[in-house]
């Protein structure tokens, strides 16, 4: 066992703070740009791409870096650490796996070079009203129509729509009627398929929401929504071990960027408690009552990185998807725990200021809160756990 990170990855890190250190004036202007007006950063995003940031899950052959999920998970960690966000990155770089894995040679061609330069941003569509953590519940339909597909239905809680040029659609292809009459495997008739959001057919509603950066939450209607055949992302009605070819990296990915919030609230913490003096001449951090919880965050953001990396170096690895869903699926429910456990302790440190919005720990906290149920909670993790891992009866 090797615990060394390997130099590439140390210059990927050495590269992401370079880049973000020029911008650190900028910090409060953007967290009032994307938290309060939800406008969305460009800028930011544009020297993500010019990092190669886009490349790191994508081979040389199609343009490019190939640096695995770690090199992406250790930078999504460091900008998160250092007070800025990656954003739609995520679903941009889980849908790209996908795409790579699943999509045809000229869907490849098509999309990754404009997602490499940071002109495509693509987003992820699979939540419906009644099909949230049980997605063989989806009822949006899509029927082959000549060269096209046909679909119709609806998706609540989808990111960033309004900036989006794609949208990577779970849909059905065979009913839910359809498998049962045919007493086929539940897991058959979902398939996978790139929309664009501007289709005709397609309404989209925002959902008020607090703790989105930049872009809103949408519920979309598809009503006759035609989509190019080539389009389909993989094989008709074989869309649930494509998809999760999206849903293992981006575990992983919420995975570091929690180890990356917990690393900011608690070096915010550590650093007021230097300074904080309430009673004589003693900084607060001298206290344990101070600093026990900041202490306990530390060795649980240890734990969360391990596991973190852990289930990066898995799919790197090309590991069974199974087993590499486990180890993200145990990454994510342990960093997303210990991110709100360490903003907690951070404005329990700072006190009555920790609540002002220069801080941004407030917003921090809704963050990392959002980050404990979405984009699974931990209960359906735990339920995962004690199935795929310990054995234990299906109890839902």
């Amino acid at each position: 066992m090797d615990f060394q990170l390997s130099e590439e990855h140390n210059m990927m890190r050495a590269s992401v703070k370079q880049m973000l250190s020029t911008y650190e004036h900028r910090k409060k202007e953007w967290r009032e740009m994307t938290h309060r007006d939800h406008n969305f950063n460009y800028e930011l995003w544009n020297e993500f791409a010019n990092l190669g940031l886009f490349g790191c899950l994508v081979p040389e052959e199609y343009g490019g870096n190939n640096s695995g999920l770690l090199a992406l998970t250790l930078a999504f960690e460091d900008i998160c650490a250092l007070g800025f966000s990656p954003s739609l990155m995520l679903v941009t770089c889980m849908d790209t796996a996908c795409i790579l894995k699943n999509g045809s040679e000229e869907m490849k061609r098509r999309i990754i070079p404009g997602v490499l330069s940071g002109k495509t941003i693509l987003v992820f569509a699979v939540t419906e009203p009644n099909a949230g953590s049980n997605t063989f519940r989806i009822e949006t339909v899509a029927k082959r129509n000549g060269d096209s597909y046909v679909m119709n239905g609806q998706k609540t809680f989808i990111t960033g729509v309004e900036v989006a040029d794609y949208m990577l659609v779970v849909a059905r292809t065979t009913t839910r009627d359809e498998v049962v009459a045919k007493n086929l495997p539940k897991s058959h008739g979902l398939s996978l398929f790139l929309v664009d959001p501007k289709s005709k057919g397609m309404t989209k509603t925002p959902i008020p929401t607090v703790a989105t950066e930049g872009v809103y939450q949408w519920q979309l209607f598809f009503d006759n929504v035609e989509i190019p055949a080539e389009n389909l992302v993989g094989v008709e009605d074989q869309g649930v071990m494509a998809m999760f070819t999206s849903l293992n990296p981006e575990r992983i990915l919420v995975g570091g960027i929690c180890c990356g919030m917990a690393e900011q609230a608690i070096t915010m913490a550590v650093n007021y408690a230097k300074e904080r003096r309430v009673f004589k001449d003693t900084p607060i951090g001298a206290y344990q009552g101070v600093q026990h919880p900041l202490a306990e965050a530390k060795i649980h953001l240890e734990a969360s990185r391990l596991m973190t990396y852990r289930a990066a170096w898995a799919f790197d690895q090309n590991l069974n998807p199974g087993i590499v869903g486990n180890y993200a699926n145990q990454a994510k429910l342990l960093a997303a725990d210990t991110a709100l456990e360490a903003v907690d302790a951070s404005l329990e440190t700072h006190g009555g200021i920790g609540f002002a919005e220069e801080t941004g720990l407030a917003q921090l906290w809704n963050g990392a809160r959002v980050l404990k149920t979405a984009p699974l909670n931990r209960e359906m993790i735990l339920n995962y756990v004690a199935e795929q891992d310990l054995g234990l009866p299906r109890s839902y």
